[in-house]
């Protein structure tokens, strides 16, 4: 349902019907689902010509609720009798879905018999019409179940004072401009807005007086909030999603997206602020309001509707409490590490862009030969400001703000380039290590992003290796297993990283087609002292070199710890006790450096 036919049924518009001007009822989407073409024709046909034009149709049975969910529509004509899902399974399945059980039905039906009318009626069907349909009567029962629909829409989910969604449908806006947020980008505002007025004016003078003042408010509030979204570009994706509402008595809540950062999300909070408390004359009284704000930010607040409301219902509980600003966030400290996750959220967005994005490289080198044999790419955020932000903290946000697969697929790119190029100016064949993230891993289009790298950047396929996670690969083994034959076919090497903090079975160990086992530095960092760590490793390399793999030990930062892990039979080693991790200037010097070396071995 579209938000004129909502506004329609609150402005009374329901009542003419028989007015010369157009019912908005004829714009409610009509949905037919029956086997039979040349019935959905005919029924569309007659709808037509009684001025209905908002149609969605469909002759495969099996498709119905999906198609339900996704087209709202206002009214569904379900025939009874067809292959492969009756009408029956139908209505079974719509009242057995908590979003969908309202939905009205007209059954159409050949079937004279009441046991099956009786029956579709129990099922929950809201009228039904015998086939072969008659024209005006088909017209007559959708126009009654639409106007009844609307009806009862209007009752149970709208404010009667003031025309506003409750949160029942307010909490499915919220839902809905979280599933886009990765589309629109910028930061998510949910404002709980408390007018104590509202309700003083009830107990205190009558429910007309504070109900005009509520339908006041409320005709502020939508328009500012639409002026908003008009300024937002793609601004026409968020007309189905309620952005005001009316929760309780005192109480209205405000969705907004699109914004560019925090302190935009605090101006926005102000302009309300300043719009609900302008004097409202009602009749000969002037009524001064008061407000209080509750800001909860999407991610860092919450993922849900139901979340993010009570965070920021009870961020304006506090700060109604506290009296010292009208406005409050939902976090703890009121703001500041909100302000500033939020902040930094916006600029990563824009981080690869504007050019930010840096890799730096940690040589990882053979134990037996002390020389380079790969390296590892980091990928390091140089903000204009901060300077270099730890991997850790920009990493998790990338994830949580669905940027992790475009930061990871850079990466690719870059590092791929940059072995490429260093061969090419002789620095050795060194293979470069990149990390996937779990997303990129499940999202179905790493395979053609690493060929994509590969090919553009002329970089053989058996020099790119692909570190992953033992709880990646345990998450669902059978998918696990069919990408890494794909990236196998591919050419690449693959790597588990961390090895023994996960939960990994021996018995899907050795079907995972992999080449390299990588230690984690928390069993290495007290070799060779400690027992149990050492009798950890040994195991580790035992088992990767019995599987036919090589074993490399990351963490190394002392000589002892080289020793030992030599004496273990370790195939490599990284660690800052021979390089942290380097820009691409300077680890280019040291593959020259190396190179350089090598070739005066060679010369004699």
């Amino acid at each position: 349902m579209n938000n004129d036919l909502w506004l329609a049924t609150q402005r009374g518009e329901l009542d003419a019907l028989d007015e010369p001007t157009r019912s908005p009822l004829l714009d409610a989407k009509v949905m037919m689902v029956d086997d039979e073409p040349l019935m959905t024709d005919m029924v569309e046909a007659h709808l037509e010509a009684a001025g209905y034009s908002n149609f969605v149709v469909t002759n495969n049975p099996l498709e119905s609720i999906a198609l339900v969910r996704r087209e709202d529509p206002g009214v569904l004509l379900l025939d009874l009798m067809m292959p492969g899902m009756s009408g029956f399974e139908v209505l079974e399945a719509l009242r057995a879905d908590k979003a969908l059980r309202y939905t009205p039905v007209i059954v159409l039906t050949a079937a004279n018999g009441a046991d099956a009318k009786l029956r579709a009626l129990q099922l929950g069907a809201s009228d039904f019409l015998s086939k072969p349909v008659d024209a005006s009567e088909l017209v007559l029962r959708v126009r009654n179940t639409l106007a009844f629909h609307q009806y009862h829409r209007r009752v149970t989910h709208y404010d009667s004072a003031t025309g506003l969604p409750g949160h029942k449908l307010f909490d499915r806006g919220i839902d809905e401009v979280l599933q886009r947020q990765t589309l629109l980008g910028g930061v998510i505002a949910l404002i709980s807005l408390t007018v104590p007025e509202c309700r003083q004016l009830g107990e205190s003078v009558d429910r007309v007086t504070a109900d005009a003042l509520a339908k006041a408010l409320a005709r502020r509030l939508e328009s500012f909030a639409n002026a908003q979204a008009v300024r937002k570009p793609l601004h026409t994706l968020i007309d189905r999603a309620p952005r005001v509402a009316r929760l309780d008595s005192e109480h209205f809540g405000l969705i907004f997206e699109g914004l560019r950062d925090a302190e935009a999300v605090q101006v926005l909070a102000r302009q309300v602020l300043a719009t609900v408390t302008e004097i409202v004359t009602l009749g000969l009284r002037e009524v001064a309001p008061t407000a209080w704000i509750g800001i909860a930010i999407a991610p860092a607040d919450g993922l849900s509707a139901e979340s993010l409301r009570k965070a920021a219902d009870l961020a304006a509980s506090h700060a109604r409490t506290l009296g010292r600003s009208p406005l409050g966030f939902a976090s703890p400290e009121l703001s500041q590490r909100t302000l500033e996750r939020v902040n930094l959220g916006s600029q990563l967005r824009g981080a690869v862009r504007r050019h930010e994005l840096r890799l730096h490289y940690q040589p990882k080198v053979s134990l037996s030969s002390g020389r380079i044999v790969g390296v590892e790419a980091l990928v390091r955020w140089e903000h204009p400001e901060r300077g270099l932000v730890p991997p850790l903290e920009f990493i998790p946000l990338a994830e949580e703000l669905g940027l992790i697969e475009g930061i990871g697929q850079w990466v690719m790119n870059r590092a791929c380039a940059d072995a490429a190029e260093w061969s090419r100016q002789g620095l050795g064949d060194i293979k470069v290590a990149i990390n996937v993230a779990k997303p990129q891993f499940t999202s179905g289009r790493l395979c053609s992003m690493l060929r994509e790298a590969l090919f553009d950047s002329g970089l053989p396929a058996s020099r790119l290796v692909i570190e992953l996670t033992e709880s990646m690969l345990m998450d669902d083994v059978a998918a696990a297993l069919a990408l890494m034959h794909e990236m196998k076919a591919l050419g690449l090497t693959l790597s588990i990283d961390d090895f023994g903090t996960g939960y990994s079975s021996l018995s899907y160990l050795k079907r995972f087609p992999l080449d390299e086992l990588k230690i984690d530095r928390s069993f290495v960092i007290d070799l060779p002292g400690g027992k149990t760590d050492l009798a950890i490793v040994r195991t580790v390399i035992e088992l990767g070199h019995s599987l036919g793999m090589s074993v490399i030990a990351e963490g190394i930062e002392t000589q002892p710890q080289l020793d030992c892990l030599r004496q273990l039979g370790c195939d490599n080693y990284q660690g800052f006790y021979f390089s942290r991790p380097l820009a691409r200037e300077l680890i280019e010097q040291l593959l020259r450096a190396e190179s350089s070396t090598d070739r005066q071995v060679e010369g004699g």
